[in-house]
Parts: C-alpha cells; structure tokens; sequence
C-alpha cells in the first residue's frame, strides 16, 4: 500500500531536495509540504497522512512539540526526525515525544528512503551515530531492568537471529526477505520476541538488546 508523505523543513531548498528524494519513489502515494509546526499539523488534519519528515529547528513551535502532538492525536503515523543536531536532550525528547525514527541531514539520500520505508512497515530506526545517546540513556530508564544483564529470556536461535535484525533497523519485510521467510512467521516471530523481553516495540527490544549483550 503507498504511503502519504509530509516533509516539514523551514529552509525551501532542503525541503525541495528531499521533496525531489522521494519523487517517483514505488511506496510514495503523495507528497505534501509545510514550512512550520503550525502549517505541519493543519496539513496533517487535512489529510491522511502516513507519514512524516521533520525538522527540529523550526520557528515558533519546534519539531519536538509538534511531534508530541501529532502522536497524541493519531498513534499510527510514523515520524522520522531529520537534524543536523545529535544533542543528547534533543535525541531522547524526540523518542520521548513519539518519533519513530532519528536521522542525520548528513544521510545518503537512497538510505533516507530505505530508512522511511523501513519506518512505514514498523521498523524503528536511528541513526548509528547517536546509538550511544540512546543506549547510555536507556540504562537509568525505568523502561529497562538495570538488573536484567546476563538474564535468560528463553529466545530461540531464530529469535536471536531475528532480534539482531531488529537492533540493525530491518523492518518486518526485509527480515522475511533476508532470511526467505514469510512475512507472516516474521512477525509471529517478533510479537514472541517482544513478549519475552517483556517490552512494548520494537525500540525497546532493540534497546534491551544492546543494553544486555542478547545479541
């Protein structure tokens, strides 16, 4: 099924660079801009977005707050945060607020679109430099037991397998497809994973992945 997608950048040539990054792109349905907060939530009531691209460093509203309040509004829609700020506050509060995903401006445009179709199929994503915010930060979480290191959580080899996938960012599709199974056992699989890890998605089980040396 394609996608909608909303690109929310205040500065009009980057927006028209990634605007033209996912032009012509097989999952992408339609492309809608906004050049604020304010502007990105007015489109985003207007239309059905699935989802969106945004800016921290926007005017007025950062992209922070206006994730927090799409999110609030609609938990289906996936948000893929794009900065040239690794700033560990900015990081956390962005997954803190609901973001899906935490890309580098710096990526490769073709991974970009990796990344967000990745997103759109349920994967959660950040960028590998700022894996170690995420990690250090998870170890005083309360959504992570500090005392879990070393546990026996019961996974099968399989599991194992797939759960290391899962920390790289593969989605559900892309796991199915690299190791020849189908998309259905995947995600019987994860939803087992993510039982037994004792967590609610995919990020927290990535998380407590690379927090406890599971895989």
């Amino acid at each position: 099924m394609k996608k909608n997608i909303l690109i929310v950048e205040d500065h009009e040539l980057t927006r028209f660079g990634l605007k033209t990054t996912f032009e012509g792109v097989d999952y992408v349905e339609n492309i809608y801009e906004a050049e604020s907060a304010e502007k990105a939530i007015e489109v985003f009531k207007e239309n059905p977005i699935d989802i969106i691209i945004m800016d921290l460093g926007l005017p007025n509203m950062n992209g922070i707050e206006a994730t927090k309040e799409i999110r609030s509004a609609n938990k289906d829609v996936k948000v893929i945060i794009l900065t040239s700020h690794n700033d560990e506050k900015e990081v956390m509060n962005s997954l803190k607020a609901g973001a899906n995903a935490y890309c580098s401006k710096e990526i490769n445009p073709q991974r970009l679109v990796s990344v967000v179709q990745s997103v759109a199929d349920g994967a959660a994503w950040f960028d590998p430099s700022i894996a170690h915010i995420v990690l250090k930060a998870s170890t005083t979480s309360h959504n992570f037991d500090t005392e879990a290191s070393g546990k026996d959580y019961d996974l099968t080899s399989r599991e194992k397998q797939i759960l290391k996938l899962m920390t790289e960012g593969y989605s559900n599709m892309e796991i199915a497809q690299l190791l020849v199974i189908s998309i259905n056992t995947t995600k019987a699989h994860v939803a087992s994973i993510l039982q037994k890890l004792e967590v609610d998605d995919r990020l927290q089980a990535a998380l407590k992945a690379l927090k406890n040396n599971i895989v």
